[in-house]
C-alpha cells in the first residue's frame, strides 16, 4: 500500500514502500545466474546519482512491459564501469497508476551486476491493458526519475485510434537530439526505434555540446562508454521517460555495414565475433529488452512480434545477423548479377518463414513489419543502366522476391513496412514487380529520415531528385532530420513527417513536412499532402 496518498516522485519513500512485493521479485530482475557472481553491496552508497542515463520501458504487452535502468554515477568512466564498484547492488521498483504514485499496483526489486553493466531490466506483469502506468527505481538512498508507460490493449480489442512515433539513426557527433525533445512531446502510444542508436566510428564535429573524444570502438568498455555519451543527452532521455519503446539494431551499434559473421570491411573469424560479442551485449545492457534478448556471445534472439489487439501487429525484424554478405563488393553498383541470387538471404531461413508464416496469421487489421533497411527498389542512377546500394534490400533483390511472392500468396493485406538508416524520408507503393508500372501494389512503406545523422540536411537533394525521377513507385522524399508520427485506425492509415530545419544547434522548432494516406483494403498511397 502506499505511504502517503500524497507522496510525490520527489519525495522519499520509505524502506516499507519499497520493499513490498507481490512473488518473484527476482524474476523480474537479471537471470539469477548473471546477479549472483559478484558479492552484494546491500547498503550502497553513490558519489553522485546513479540514475544519469534515465529510465525506460519497452515491449508493451497487453498485462505488462519491461522497466529499465542502468547504474552509472560516472556514465563515460573510462573502464566501461559508469563509475560503479564490481559488487551487486539490490535494486527496487514499483507501478502506479498516478505520477504523484499514490497508487501503487506493482512493486519488486532486481539485482544491478556487474557482469550485465549494473543494468535493470524487471519484467512486471500483472497490470491492466490499454492504461497509462508511472514508474520509478531505488538505489540505496537513491531515487530515480520517473518514467511513463503504457500496455497494449488486450489481444481480442480493437481500439479506435493507435498513434505512434518511429525514429532511426541518432549521430551524436553529427548534431543535437531536438527530435527527441519534440518527439517527448507527442501524444503517443508507443515509440519505434528502427536501429542504429549509437555510432561506432570516429570523429566529433564541433557542434556546441559536450562530447568525447572519439575513436572506434571494439571492446565491452568502449561500447558501454559510447552508450552512456549518448543516453546521457537529455532530449533521448525525455524521449524514453515518456512513451515504452521497441527497438531492434541495425548496423552501426556493431559495425558500419557488418553482415552476419563479417564486419564492413569483410573480416570475420574470432576477432570480429568478439567484438559482435560486446557490441550486443552493451546493446542489451542498455535497452529496455526482455530476457529473451539476452545474447549468447556473439548471438541473440531480437527478431519478435508485439500486438496492438486487433488493430496492429508489429513484426520486428533482425536484418543483421543473418544475412548473407553484400553482393558484388558493396556500396553502389551497375549490373550487379549477385544481387539476383535466389540462394542469397536478408533475414536468413528461419526468420523468413516465421515473418511469412506470422504475416499469413495476424489477424490484425495492419500487418506491420519494422525494418531497417529500405525494401523499396531505389535506382540511384539518372537513365540507363540502374544502379543500386548493396547493403539495403535492392543488394538481395531475390530475397525480396521471395517474400513478396510469399506475402501475395498468402493473400496479406495492408502490409506496411517502417524503416530507417537511409537518413531520408521517403514514401513509397511496394510493388510486386517494380520494373513493371503495372505491377500490383501490395503494401506501403515509410522510409524514416534520421534523428541526426547527416548533420542539417535540406528539403531536397541531388540523390533524392534522382530517385523520385527514377523510381515511380516513391511518392515522397525529403532528406531534412526528424522523425515519423503515426495514427491509424481500422480504416485508415496516416503518416506524418515531422521534421526540424537544423541540428547544429539546440532548439530547431518543428514542422509536418508532409502528410501520407493509406486506406485500408486499398494497397497503395492515396494521398501525399504537403
Amino acid at each position: 500500500m502506499s505511504r502517503h496518498p500524497h507522496d510525490t516522485t520527489s519525495a522519499p519513500p520509505s524502506r516499507r514502500r519499497f520493499l513490498g512485493l507481490a512473488g518473484g521479485a527476482l524474476a523480474a530482475g537479471l537471470p539469477l545466474a548473471a546477479a549472483t557472481q559478484a558479492p552484494a553491496w546491500a547498503a550502497p552508497r553513490f558519489p553522485a546519482s546513479p540514475f544519469t542515463l534515465g529510465v525506460a520501458s519497452g515491449d508493451p504487452l497487453p498485462d505488462g512491459v519491461v522497466l529499465w535502468t542502468r547504474l552509472a554515477p560516472d556514465p563515460v568512466a573510462a573502464d566501461g564501469t559508469g563509475g560503479m564498484p564490481a559488487r551487486s547492488v539490490p535494486v527496487e521498483w514499483e507501478v502506479a497508476e498516478d505520477e504523484r504514485f499514490g497508487r501503487v499496483v506493482r512493486r519488486g526489486h532486481s539485482v544491478a551486476a556487474p557482469e550485465l553493466g549494473h543494468a535493470v531490466h524487471a519484467e512486471v506483469t500483472g497490470l491492466r491493458p490499454g492504461r497509462d502506468y508511472w514508474y520509478r527505481f531505488r538505489a540505496g538512498p537513491e531515487i530515480s526519475p520517473a518514467g511513463r508507460t503504457r500496455t497494449a490493449v488486450a489481444a481480442g480489442d480493437e481500439p479506435e485510434v493507435l498513434r505512434f512515433g518511429f525514429v532511426s539513426c541518432n549521430n551524436y557527433s553529427d548534431g543535437h537530439f531536438t527530435a527527441f525533445r519534440h518527439l517527448a512531446e507527442e501524444d503517443l502510444r508507443l515509440v519505434v526505434h528502427l536501429g542504429d542508436y549509437i555510432y561506432e566510428g570516429p570523429g566529433s564535429r564541433s557542434i556546441g555540446r559536450p562530447h568525447l573524444p572519439e575513436a572506434e570502438i571494439f571492446s565491452l568498455a568502449d561500447y558501454r562508454v559510447r552508450y552512456g555519451q549518448y543516453k546521457s543527452d537529455p532530449d533521448l532521455i525525455a524521449a524514453h521517460a515518456a512513451f515504452p519503446w521497441i527497438v531492434i539494431l541495425d548496423d552501426h551499434e556493431v559495425d558500419n555495414n557488418w553482415a552476419g559473421g563479417l564486419d564492413g570491411e569483410d573480416n570475420g573469424g574470432e576477432a570480429f565475433l568478439a567484438r559482435r560479442a560486446a557490441a550486443l551485449q552493451a546493446y542489451y545492457e542498455h535497452m529496455p529488452l526482455r530476457r529473451a534478448a539476452l545474447p549468447a556471445g556473439p548471438s541473440a534472439r531480437l527478431y519478435r512480434r508485439l500486438g496492438y489487439g486487433r488493430l496492429a501487429e508489429f513484426n520486428v525484424v533482425d536484418t543483421r545477423q543473418y544475412r548473407d554478405n553484400q553482393a558484388c563488393g558493396d556500396g553502389r553498383q551497375f549490373d550487379c548479377a549477385e544481387r539476383l541470387d535466389p540462394e542469397r538471404t536478408m533475414l536468413g531461413a528461419e526468420q523468413e518463414r516465421w515473418l511469412l508464416d506470422g504475416l499469413g496469421a495476424s489477424q490484425a487489421t495492419w500487418k506491420v513489419m519494422a525494418n531497417q533497411i529500405f525494401i523499396f527498389q531505389g535506382d540511384s542512377a539518372a537513365g540507363e543502366p540502374q544502379a543500386f546500394g548493396m547493403d539495403t534490400w535492392d543488394g538481395y533483390a531475390a530475397a525480396r522476391q521471395r517474400l513478396f511472392d510469399g506475402i501475395q500468396r498468402r493473400g496479406v493485406a495492408n502490409f506496411v513496412v517502417l524503416t530507417g538508416d537511409a537518413h531520408r524520408s521517403a514514401a513509397a507503393d511496394l510493388k510486386a514487380d517494380f520494373d513493371d508500372p503495372e505491377s500490383a501494389v501490395i503494401g506501403t512503406e515509410f522510409l524514416g529520415t534520421s534523428v541526426s545523422s547527416g548533420g542539417d540536411g535540406s528539403d531536397q537533394d541531388d540523390w533524392g531528385l534522382t530517385w523520385l525521377a527514377e523510381n515511380p513507385h516513391l511518392r515522397f522524399h525529403n532528406a531534412q532530420r526528424g522523425y515519423g508520427r503515426c495514427e491509424l485506425t481500422r480504416s485508415w492509415w496516416r503518416t506524418d513527417y515531422r521534421v526540424v530545419p537544423y541540428v547544429s544547434s539546440p532548439g530547431a522548432p518543428v514542422t509536418t513536412r508532409a502528410t501520407v494516406h493509406v486506406s485500408a483494403g486499398e494497397p497503395g498511397i492515396q494521398e501525399v499532402s504537403a
